[in-house]
């Protein structure tokens, strides 16, 4: 049993996974950061709160609790870039988005760095792969939703403010064109800033399991924190994070759960004497 891997099943024929809402650095590794907090600086807070209401759709959910600080299980495990010549953080990283140094002691060698791979990062994968093998053999497509947050202002990634909704889907080579167009048109209709494969393209978990021609369609969704918390203009170890404003939160979730039926819908049941 792996406490730190949250699985809840669902038998519709969506999973939503979420990688990078865990907080949790072991001991011996926050020892050797220059703080914890700059460890859980670049977390997605209460991404996996924003999508509770999906539990009631029979939707699987698949999240970790293990900061993205000791690694990143949505970046490409063999540690090449998903964002060439654009500044990114790896598989282990080293930096907070800011560029800060995460670590004060050792850095990760090789031989830690595939120690965290087989800990953490195949384990949740494991869970992934699992659950669409299980849910495939009673759907003819599955959506995999990969459900992210970032702060809206963050110089060394982006120019400018982030939008609100940030969808990938690697050029739309991840996914059926009508859930991407269903998925935008939603954002869109929300009257909040919506941009489809932008900064944010999807990860390693849109790119590798996103195979449409197969049933399997993955879809990144990356919202700008500001649609369900007040973002302070500087992060600190004193103001940040802030509280999960509910108030805020309340048109993010309606636009998400609209989001979160047109990939119900578009999947749907099987028809009697469908075959796989």
């Amino acid at each position: 049993m792996m406490d730190w891997l949250n699985i809840s099943r669902g038998n519709a024929p969506l999973i939503i996974a979420v990688p990078h809402a865990g907080t949790v650095i072991p001991d011996d590794i926050a020892a050797r950061f220059h703080s914890a907090w700059l460890g859980r600086k670049d977390a997605d807070f209460y991404v996996d709160q924003l999508y509770d209401f999906a539990r009631d759709a029979d939707v699987t959910l698949i999240s970790t609790d293990i900061s993205r600080s000791v690694i990143d299980v949505n970046r490409d495990p063999s540690g090449a870039s998903l964002y060439p010549g654009m500044a990114t953080t790896g598989l282990c990283p080293l930096t907070s988005f800011d560029g800060e140094p995460l670590y004060s002691g050792a850095e990760p060698d090789e031989a830690e760095i595939a120690q965290r791979r087989a800990k953490w990062f195949e384990p949740y994968h494991g869970a992934i792969q699992d659950e669409l093998d299980r849910l495939r053999q009673t759907h003819r497509n599955v959506v995999l939703y990969d459900a992210h947050s970032i702060r809206y202002r963050i110089p060394r990634l982006f120019e400018g403010d982030l939008p609100m909704f940030n969808i990938g889907t690697n050029g739309g080579a991840t996914c059926d064109e009508r859930l991407q167009n269903a998925v935008v048109e939603i954002c869109e209709a929300s009257g909040l800033e919506t941009v489809l494969n932008a900064r944010f393209k999807g990860g390693w978990t849109t790119r590798h399991y996103g195979r449409p021609e197969d049933g399997i369609h993955a879809i990144q969704m990356e919202l700008a924190m500001q649609g369900y918390l007040d973002e302070p203009e500087t992060p600190t170890p004193e103001n940040w994070p802030t509280p999960y404003a509910a108030s805020r939160a309340a048109q993010t979730v309606s636009v998400l759960k609209s989001v979160i039926g047109a990939c119900l819908n578009f999947a749907g049941p099987l028809s009697h004497g469908d075959k796989i």
